[in-house]
């Protein structure tokens, strides 16, 4: 799956800053806006131990993780939706995203240059959802008429219809299609449109170093507000002690992370919770030449799981052999697993579970 999240927010909010830590690569980083023009890209490993297990068990030669695209777009100011900063350019970046990491600054500084002159996260989240309710609502504005002509000779388009002027009319309230309701029917009939305000959001409150501890943080607070009210997703990280701690490896990461209170880093947070706001999972091939991560989402069946791996899998798909991730640990092996009675024989019908461990037979 070439997954990506696109990182966004005002100029000079710590984006460039979170990216080059998440990322490990160096994006260019300075004190005025539009320092990003083009879009920074870099794959990311899912941080997993329980690969590791699985390689050292198997004594597999590599491992090799699931991955994630990080995406950092350029800062956004009021009037994106009419062109204003790179505007139209800014909005395309993030159509091609799967999900938005809404980066917010949260912390104080007379030295950064905030681009609306004060910190204010629940009005500088405003900003840029009302810019993309906006070309939302431009867009609908422009399907709507044509779908209406559509409807005239096609039946089943009407429903179509009705469910893109619900949409509309939330857009016109200055509210994003998250948090708009559909059935199961509404959702499929507009499955074709790439709307900008449907997709899932994780807004990212950025918090001076000595804060992350402040359970208390105000901005954090009225960031907190904002999510709950769109239906979206929420967490706090430092940026800056990100891309401190991405300079660290091993034990030295580890004693800078409990040194600092903290368990794990934000890196782990924000792409564990971008998997589970994307509605992914996890599941394992293990063998002598490698021990692999797999990303599907969840309620796929077994040959479209199989087709991740390779076409024809899923094309020529016989069945599956599937171990339960415990219970392959347990076992040590696949050849106890069996002897045990946890290795299943699973068809066509299966649902993949996070954590499978799965040998595929193919004609």
């Amino acid at each position: 799956m070439n997954l990506k999240v696109g990182i966004v927010g005002l100029p000079n909010v710590g984006k460039s800053t979170l990216f080059s830590a998440i990322t490990r690569n160096q994006a260019e980083i300075a004190n005025y806006p539009f320092c990003t023009i083009e879009p920074n890209e870099a794959l990311v490993e899912l941080p997993d131990s329980r690969l590791y297990i699985l390689q050292e068990l198997a004594a597999s030669e590599r491992r090799i993780h699931a991955t994630i695209t990080f995406v950092d777009i350029a800062g956004l100011v009021k009037g994106a939706s009419e062109g204003q900063g790179l505007g139209n350019k800014f909005l395309n970046n993030i159509r091609d995203c799967d999900m938005i990491l809404h980066c917010v600054r949260c912390f104080d500084s007379q030295d950064i240059i905030h681009v609306e002159g004060r910190v204010h996260p629940k009005d500088d989240a405003e900003i840029i959802n009302l810019e993309l309710i906006l070309s939302d609502l431009d867009s609908i504005n422009s399907i709507i008429p044509k779908i209406e002509k559509v409807a005239r000779s096609n039946k089943e388009k009407e429903s179509t219809v009705q469910t893109l002027k619900k949409m509309q009319k939330h857009l016109e309230d200055s509210q994003p299609l998250r948090s708009l309701s559909l059935t199961s029917e509404e959702v499929k009939s507009i499955k074709e449109y790439n709307f900008l305000t449907s997709k899932p959001v994780l807004y990212v409150g950025n918090v001076a170093e000595n804060d992350i501890l402040n359970p208390s943080n105000p901005y954090v607070k009225a960031l907190e507000e904002v999510a709950k009210l769109e239906n979206a997703a929420c967490l706090t990280i430092s940026a800056k002690l990100e891309e401190e701690l991405s300079q660290l490896s091993g034990d030295e990461a580890q004693d800078f992370l409990e040194m600092c209170g903290l368990t794990e880093s934000g890196l782990n947070r924000i792409i564990r919770k971008s998997f589970e706001l994307l509605g992914l999972i996890t599941y394992f091939t293990v063998g002598e030449k490698e021990a692999r991560a797999w990303t599907i989402r969840k309620g796929t069946l077994a040959p479209q799981a199989a087709g991740e791996i390779h076409s024809d899998l899923e094309r020529q798909f016989i069945r599956a052999e599937v171990i339960a991730y415990d219970d392959f640990v347990h076992c040590k092996t696949r050849t106890m697993a069996k002897e045990k009675g946890v290795a299943r024989t699973e068809g066509k019908t299966y649902v993949v579970k996070d954590g499978d461990v799965i040998l595929f037979f193919h004609g």
